[in-house]
């Protein structure tokens, strides 16, 4: 089954008048790179958040966004009033008679006298954010299944084309071969003597290096692995990325071999559908 590297989650609840939001989004990546951004809130539990999104999102770079909304008014700021009242009085006695919004302004931005409440986050809380990460990945695998079906059509596709192209070369095998021959036998006839064994020999040897039956038979082996391991196996991006690499490399010999206009053409049209795999299969999970 093909899932794509690319996916998109979002989920979202209300817990005590906190409305908590939370994105996953990834691309492809050849390992897990997560990537964090939450309220100082959460943070004590990170480790635990990357290690649930490690566990089945497996691979891409992904980033994951946590944000925290305070409803009703409700604020987590803390103002020490009396810390504050207090740097204004000294503030006066140094500078003097003066409007006390100047002073407060100073006053504000010295030490403690504005901070975040203590309140510690609650295994209930917690939990229900743990959820929101569960809506979050069930969504995210579903859009990377959409996203799947739709890799693995293309994918078929372009296989499906290099195993047509494969059947156009063999009408022009013999006619190759053939003109081979005709060529080395016109050369031949240049000169005064000809050793017919010696030709024969020369002739056998050349056939048997311009021969691409095998390349043949190894590509079209290689297609079939790969629509396979395509429809059976689970997370096998990396798979078929080796796939299509042996898949290059007859194309490759089977290019170098030719020695024939009309099959270097198939050739060529074999390579910009290889090319199209290679892409495809960068997002494969």
């Amino acid at each position: 089954m093909i899932l794509s590297m690319t996916g998109f989650g979002r989920s979202e609840g209300v817990f005590e008048e906190k409305k908590i939001t939370l994105d996953i989004k990834s691309l492809n990546s050849k390992s897990f790179d997560l990537n964090i951004k939450m309220p100082s809130r959460f943070k004590e539990k990170e480790f635990e958040i990357r290690k649930l999104l490690n566990d089945r999102i497996l691979r891409g770079k992904v980033d994951c966004y946590i944000n925290l909304e305070m409803l009703d008014n409700v604020t987590d700021v803390n103002i020490n009033h009396e810390l504050v009242q207090s740097y204004m009085a000294e503030l006066k006695k140094v500078a003097g008679d003066g409007p006390d919004f100047e002073y407060l302004k100073m006053a504000v931005r010295m030490p403690d006298a504005i901070s975040s409440k203590s309140e510690e986050l609650t295994a209930s809380e917690w939990q229900f954010l743990k959820t929101l990460i569960d809506k979050a990945i069930a969504k995210f695998d579903n859009f990377r299944r959409t996203e799947g079906e739709i890799l693995k059509e293309e994918l078929q596709r372009n296989i499906n084309n290099i195993e047509k192209y494969l059947l156009a070369v063999e009408p022009y095998e013999q006619v190759r071969m053939d003109g081979v021959k005709e060529r080395y036998r016109k050369s031949l006839h240049e000169f005064d003597q000809i050793d017919e064994t010696r030709f024969y020999q020369e002739m056998a040897y050349y056939t048997e290096k311009l021969d691409i039956a095998e390349e043949k038979v190894r590509l079209s082996q290689h297609l079939k692995y790969y629509t396979e391991v395509m429809t059976e196996e689970d997370f096998n991006g990396k798979k078929l990325g080796f796939i299509g690499q042996e898949i290059g490399r007859e194309i490759n010999t089977l290019g170098s071999k030719a020695n024939h206009a009309e099959i270097q053409k198939l050739v060529v049209m074999m390579k910009d559908d290889l090319e199209k795999i290679k892409e495809q299969t960068l997002n494969v999970l």
